[in-house]
């Protein structure tokens, strides 16, 4: 009787182990699955692109607010952008589409004459697509082809162009360190009331100080066949409040004549299906 007592025992205990592993188990999968989700890597708030996409099946929501102000002689220009939302979707592993759609406000003024002319209205639509092309490998560095369309009867009628605006860049990332790494566009943009190609580059330094917090500092500009080239510098920070959730602000100025100030916060937000 006491070997067979002590064989129930054995057997209820080691059932007690089965059931409290598979609990364990099963605890841990929400947690294991959110560690395989691919890290939030955001087109917001620099100017420099990142070459991976989106991963598929996935909607990113990147929005914020923009304000810039310049003033050239009497004349003193602010552009404050309610709603900077750019919406990218996983179509597949290596391939996104992208939708953006601003709401703006301008003022015009003359300095000390009259009251200013302002202007409310939406931006032409954007319609894009971004393209994966290689990931890092030794000293090849992720590399993406990103294209846009501006549709001109999309907008309102103050900021309605007279035709269709294109740009395209390729994206490329080099990772220099655990905690930094180095990400650069090269590209043209074909404006729809500017004659002639504007080149368009960036070269941007990205910092994790936590595995939260990160800074970054950016210089980027255009140079058009027929004007002068606009150089510019900004720098800001994020903030990773979830795994799907990341917060930003940025301040920057134009190193050529061009823009006094630039101001603009905002967030992303990563939704999966």
């Amino acid at each position: 009787m006491y070997k067979q007592h002590n064989y129930y025992n054995n057997i209820s205990e080691t059932m007690k182990k089965i059931g409290l592993q598979l609990l364990m188990t099963l605890l841990s999968l929400p947690l294991l699955a959110q560690e395989e989700r691919p890290e939030l890597i955001t087109d917001r708030p620099d100017a420099t692109e990142a070459p991976s996409v989106v991963p598929k099946g996935a909607l990113q929501i990147e929005t914020g607010a923009l304000f810039t102000s310049f003033e050239e002689d009497v004349l003193k220009t602010q552009t404050l952008t309610y709603n900077t939302t750019l919406l990218r979707f996983g179509v597949l592993d290596n391939l996104e589409l992208r939708l953006g759609w601003n709401v703006v406000e301008q003022s015009n003024k003359v300095t000390d004459v009259a009251p200013a002319v302002i202007e409310n209205g939406l931006s032409p639509l954007l319609l894009g697509v971004k393209v994966n092309i290689a990931q890092e490998k030794g000293w090849l560095p992720t590399i993406g082809l990103i294209g846009h369309l501006f549709l001109p009867f999309t907008a309102s009628e103050y900021f309605k162009p007279q035709y269709t605006s294109v740009d395209f860049r390729f994206a490329f990332d080099h990772t220099l360190s655990d905690s930094s790494s180095i990400a650069y566009n090269l590209g043209a943009q074909w404006e729809a009331d500017s004659p002639g190609a504007a080149y368009i580059y960036t070269l941007a330094y990205g910092y994790s100080i936590t595995d939260s917090f990160g800074f970054y500092a950016e210089l980027y500009g255009d140079l058009p066949e027929k004007n002068n080239s606009n150089h510019y510098w900004d720098a800001g920070v994020t903030y990773l409040i979830l795994p799907n959730l990341q917060l930003d602000a940025t301040i920057g100025t134009s190193i050529t004549k061009g823009q006094d100030l630039l101001l603009s916060g905002g967030f992303s937000y990563r939704i999966f299906k």
